[in-house]
């Protein structure tokens, strides 16, 4: 399956405000986002996570839900280019330039709707994954 930026979807969660750099612990954000956007490859972008981490760029379609990953690792997550290219087994210049190019697509209102909802779903999961550490810290 190819990743599609302009898929349809219906989904209801809101936008998200600021990053969530401050609600998650610097200790705990990689570990957090790793298992977001593995989630995120696997179900949204329509690639196996393992492949946006291989040492070679891939086709055009991987290379862009890779790009797709990085940008949103690094502003939806709060996490510093150093990180995610870590994360990705990349350098930081790397994901500056796939931020570069993913931003500038969300000229197109179609992919910033779309990727607004990304970003919604990342901090929806993230906030929930907070919430169940809580409650199970609670007991």
């Amino acid at each position: 399956m190819q990743p599609n930026l302009e898929t349809k979807t219906a989904i209801s969660y809101a936008t998200p405000v600021g990053g969530l750099s401050a609600r998650v612990s610097r200790d705990a954000s990689e570990a957090a986002a790793r298992l977001v956007i593995d989630w995120l490859a696997a179900r949204v972008l329509g690639v196996e996570p393992a492949v946006l981490t291989q040492p070679n760029r891939g086709r055009a379609p991987l290379a862009l839900s890779r790009q797709t990953a990085m940008y949103l690792a690094h502003v939806t997550l709060g996490l510093t280019l150093t990180e995610v290219g870590r994360m990705f087994g990349r350098d930081r210049t790397t994901v500056a330039h796939a931020c570069a190019l993913i931003e500038d697509r969300r000229d197109d209102a179609r992919t910033d709707l779309t990727l607004s909802l990304l970003e919604g779903l990342i901090t929806a999961h993230l906030r929930r994954m907070g919430e169940d550490a809580g409650a199970g810290a609670a007991r």
